[in-house]
């Protein structure tokens, strides 16, 4: 992939296209499921959360740790390798069967840096960015869903994700979100790139991609926390 690398400019255009795809095209999935994933976080620990002596504003801290730490880089990395990584096996896969990637290689072009680099420098630019909003859109769901339930108020909430910041847990989380960038694009590419067969195994591509992206994510989740936290 890495050997014989096509020329910056096509590179370049095509890590911007496949940005566009991973990217652009995922920012209303992402944005719907964190937004309601930090509402129902919220409306849930304010459930659990019965004891007086316990500050309203710890429903406000909670949601931020729970959605920097966790919620927002995983999920949203999971429900990615969902839609981007079926997206690249299959597109992958489909062009393997056709002989698309043999006809690049008559032509003298490395289909796999063509093809594949992109994609994962496109997903290792994009999965970061769409974390970053999955934490703000989650922060912020949860302030609407606290305000409109009366589970707490808008200023014991705003106190609660101001309280005891830590901003390694930002870096923490970016870290997280670019090896599991790297993770799911990699393994749909691979998945994709070597199919085998038809229209049937191309469908077992993706889904296989899925499955095992799933899992490498939630390996790397508990490897990374277990050595930089």
């Amino acid at each position: 992939m890495i050997t014989r690398k096509e020329r910056f400019a096509v590179l370049w255009n095509r890590t911007i296209d496949e940005c566009v795809t991973i990217g652009v095209n995922s920012i209303f999935i992402v944005a719907i499921v964190s937004a309601f994933i930090g509402a129902v976080t919220c409306v849930q620990i304010a459930y659990n959360l019965t004891n007086p002596l316990i500050p309203k504003s710890t429903i406000g801290y909670m949601v931020r740790e729970m959605t920097i730490l966790e919620l927002a880089p995983t999920i949203t990395s999971i429900v990615l390798a969902g839609k981007v990584g079926s997206s690249i096996a299959g597109g992958l896969g489909t062009m393997r069967i056709t002989e698309q990637v043999s006809a690049l290689e008559v032509m003298g072009i490395n289909s796999a840096s063509y093809l594949v680099l992109p994609r994962i420098l496109a997903a290792i630019l994009m999965f970061p960015l769409l974390v970053i909003l999955a934490m703000a859109l989650s922060i912020v769901g949860g302030y609407l869903a606290g305000s409109l339930t009366g589970s707490i108020s808008a200023q014991d909430y705003i106190e609660g994700i101001r309280s005891d910041f830590i901003p390694y847990n930002i870096v923490f989380a970016l870290i997280k979100s670019v090896v599991f960038a790297f993770l799911v694009s990699a393994i749909s590419a691979f998945k994709g790139y070597f199919t085998e067969g038809g229209a049937l195994e191309v469908g077992n591509a993706s889904t296989t991609a899925v499955n095992n992206s799933i899992i490498a994510i939630l390996v790397a989740d508990f490897l990374l926390a277990a050595i930089l936290l």
